[in-house]
């Protein structure tokens, strides 16, 4: 059966951001032929990412039947089978009968979504990886919260992936720009500018920018091209990591953390916890941190005492900075303080025209890309002997055991004094730089100014 057809059959049952291509796609797709069965697979990821409709659709087409067993709403006498420990052939009996599919040997898959609700089920892959008969690929968010691992042995059977909201790619596509996406790669391996195109793939960057990745936000500006539709479903999107916050902080401190991230960005240097709540205690600090960053809503980027071969060894957990995993959520929550995000709001950030300082929005544009890649999200902020300045690198990448740092500019002042700084004093660990800009592609000086929409090819 062919992918065409199986997004048809999804669009009939109206899980219509199925259809949307995504990159994990090809990751489950070689797990499966590598793992052969060997292992399975956890797809962990904030609410509303698309895990369970990319597992399904990988299903679908990968395997010749399967059983999606959502932990979240499945009866009891479901979650039963996986909380006591019942015969495995009884087990496979009872799903084929319940839900009405014929498993077959080694051809058939069960997903277990939102295996958080049900933490034996995630306990007993290692039986059932060793009984061999079928693949397993399960998926969740908040996977690691302290209540949802006490008591169970995690398995080592366990594969993980971490899967992001869209990244521009998959969102080119997703709005029927696909075919620009191949040439803006070839653009980009010949290291040229655009020239005339540049002024429209900025204008697609920033319209990525505003919808953000989240699927249904996408799917809402594919269907009405109208801004306030999309903002609806952002603020739902918002609203529900709310509930979840306060599920697991009911007094309101998680929540504070989470809404603070733009307004921090753009007045300080770091995340300082005190600025959101208040006399909240280290050892307070400590336990919800990890809760927020489990939800997988939030990317944390950490500073580099020494920068150099192994700088990771020197990374200052204590010191760092906070974004949201998606832009587009990050945007609505930078102006949450209006009713609606009005239409004109967006349409003025689209064209790059509002009178405010965008710096930190580009800047979580940048740490989502770069998530998304793969990078390990670092800064570093530093002195030099005789100045009295201190200055900062962005973004701290390593490539090939060089370093790569990157400053991030929203503006048409490319200004670089941080950068050359910084080049000047780790002259012999520094491969190049970058300037992530909105400027179209050019080489001066020793520098790099890459167009932001060029960054995910980095």
């Amino acid at each position: 059966m062919s992918l065409a057809h199986i997004y048809d059959k999804i669009r009939e049952k109206e899980l219509v951001q199925m259809y949307f291509k995504r990159k994990i796609y090809a990751k489950l797709k070689e797990w499966k032929h590598r793992s052969n069965g060997s292992t399975a697979m956890l797809i962990e990821g904030a609410r509303r990412v698309g895990k369970s409709t990319v597992v399904q659709a990988f299903a679908e087409a990968e395997y010749k039947s399967y059983v999606l067993i959502d932990f979240s709403t499945c009866s009891r006498e479901i979650r039963a089978l996986f909380e006591e420990n019942m015969d495995l052939d009884y087990t496979f009996l009872q799903l084929q009968l319940q839900y009405g599919v014929k498993l077959i040997e080694r051809k058939s898959v069960l997903v277990f979504d939102e295996v958080q609700f049900c933490p034996r089920a995630r306990q007993r892959i290692k039986a059932l990886v060793a009984d061999g008969r079928y693949d397993y690929i399960e998926t969740g968010s908040l996977i690691s919260i302290q209540r949802n691992v006490r008591d169970i042995l995690i398995p080592s059977e366990e594969e993980h992936l971490e899967m992001f909201p869209m990244d521009f790619e998959e969102f080119l596509d997703a709005i029927g720009e696909g075919a620009t996406n191949g040439l803006l790669y070839d653009v980009f391996q010949k290291r040229l500018p655009l020239g005339a195109a540049h002024r429209r793939l900025l204008r697609l960057f920033r319209l990525y920018m505003l919808v953000g990745g989240m699927p249904q936000a996408v799917e809402a500006y594919r269907k009405e091209n109208n801004f306030e539709d999309v903002d609806r479903v952002k603020r739902a999107i918002l609203q529900l990591y709310e509930d979840d916050f306060r599920k697991l902080d009911p007094s309101g401190k998680i929540s504070a953390l989470f809404n603070s991230i733009p307004a921090q960005l753009l007045s300080a240097s770091r995340f300082i916890v005190s600025h959101a709540v208040p006399n909240l205690r280290p050892s307070r600090a400590q336990s919800i941190l990890p809760e927020m960053l489990d939800s997988k809503t939030v990317l944390r980027c950490t500073d580099v005492a020494d920068p150099g071969p192994g700088m990771a060894a020197s990374i200052d957990l204590r010191k760092f900075k906070l974004y949201l995993a998606d832009t587009g959520l990050f945007t609505t929550l930078a102006f949450k303080d209006r009713s609606f995000t009005e239409n004109d709001l967006y349409r003025k950030l689209l064209s790059d025209k509002l009178p405010a300082n965008l710096g930190h929005l580009y800047e979580n544009a940048v740490a989502q890309t770069l998530a998304a890649k793969g990078d390990r999200l670092c800064f570093h902020t530093f002195e030099v002997k005789g100045k009295t300045t201190r200055y900062e690198v962005d973004f701290l990448l390593t490539r090939k055991s060089k370093l790569v740092p990157l400053e991030v500019k929203s503006t048409s002042r490319l200004s670089h004094a941080s950068l050359d700084a910084f080049q000047k004093k780790y002259s012999q660990h520094v491969s190049e730089s970058y300037v992530v800009c909105t400027k179209d592609y050019a080489r001066k000086d020793g520098v790099t100014y890459l167009p932001i929409y060029m960054l995910q090819f980095l």
